[in-house]
């Protein structure tokens, strides 16, 4: 039963993933008629300025996700150690805790720094775009950050079941 409880929400997660992941094509296509109306009334260096806000905001959103993640599950096994944890254990994860959470920092500065340069752009393309355009900009970068935010969740979220699923089937003789 339970295996089965697992299977079902396995298949539910896929279901779902599917459904981003159209959500996702669409957001594309609707970005890159975005970027054609930028290219066509923007100076090139403007459009260059935004081409390369649209770059770093998927690099630097799915990095603060990667590393949150993975700082989560180092937290998480920190949280599992006990007096029978090994001393190198602990120290290595310690270390790596320490290591995240410094990247994570680090990270954090870049995304304060892209949200500067939106608003840059946001300025930039405020003097092109009609009102409307402007919004459909707004709208789509922050649906874009949304699905990346829904994609790495429904991935955790998967990859969590797998491993539950895997260790059920294991312990069972």
């Amino acid at each position: 039963e339970l295996m089965a409880g697992l299977q079902s929400r396995l298949q539910a997660l896929w279901e779902e993933r599917e459904l981003v992941l159209l959500e996702a094509r669409e957001c594309a296509r609707r970005g890159e008629e975005l970027q054609a109306v930028v290219r066509d009334l923007c100076k090139p260096n403007e459009f260059e300025r935004y081409m390369m806000f649209i770059g770093d905001l998927e690099k630097v959103v799915s990095l603060l996700l990667c590393l949150s993640s993975r700082l989560a599950r180092v937290q998480n096994a920190m949280n599992r150690m006990d007096g029978s944890t090994d001393v190198e254990e602990k120290q290595s994860l310690n270390e790596r805790h320490k290591l995240l959470s410094q990247q994570r920092e680090d990270a954090k500065d870049l995304k304060e720094n892209l949200d500067r340069r939106e608003r840059v752009v946001s300025g930039i393309l405020a003097k092109y775009l009609t009102e409307q355009q402007l919004q459909d900009y707004q709208h789509f970068v922050q649906v874009k950050t949304s699905l990346l935010i829904e994609q790495k969740d429904l991935e955790e979220q998967i990859k969590f079941f797998k491993e539950q699923l895997e260790n059920l089937e294991q312990s069972i003789p």
